[in-house]
């Protein structure tokens, strides 16, 4: 089977698919996405062989866009506005790897009026794999 054609299991119970994506987090993805939460947000990945590095742990990089995502949907949905990333730090606690679900979970902590902060972290299971922080532009009113 090739890597494009790796199968992505069930997601985690109460997520479902994200639809509606840009072209990047598209084909990158699936990416999932659990609705009704009241505070932040929660999204999940499962990944797959195309998402690590040569060391056959899931790239930094791929975790850094996957949370950036995660951050800029609790800016959305705390701001009720589009944003883009200003800043994002993140710290590598631990590996993910192939075959691992990561959920993303993030929160807005402030807004002016036209800058947004954020706060999330993906897991694996019950342990930590980034933690981050981001700082957004807020777009139009």
């Amino acid at each position: 089977m090739a890597e494009d054609e790796e199968r992505v299991p069930d997601p985690p119970a109460g997520f479902v698919l994200a639809e509606g994506r840009g072209a990047f987090s598209t084909h990158n993805g699936p990416y999932f996405h659990r609705p009704g939460d009241d505070e932040g947000v929660a999204q999940a990945f499962y990944a797959l062989k195309r998402h690590t590095n040569g060391v056959g742990i899931v790239h930094g990089g791929m975790l850094s866009a996957f949370m950036d995502g995660v951050l800029a949907g609790a800016v959305w949905r705390g701001a009720r506005r589009r944003a883009v990333t200003i800043h994002l730090s993140i710290d590598f606690l631990h590996m993910a790897r192939a075959g691992d679900w990561i959920i993303g979970e993030a929160r807005l902590t402030r807004a002016t009026r036209d800058v947004a902060f954020a706060e999330g972290r993906a897991y694996v299971g019950k342990t930590d794999v980034v933690r981050c922080s981001g700082v957004f532009k807020l777009m139009g009113h």
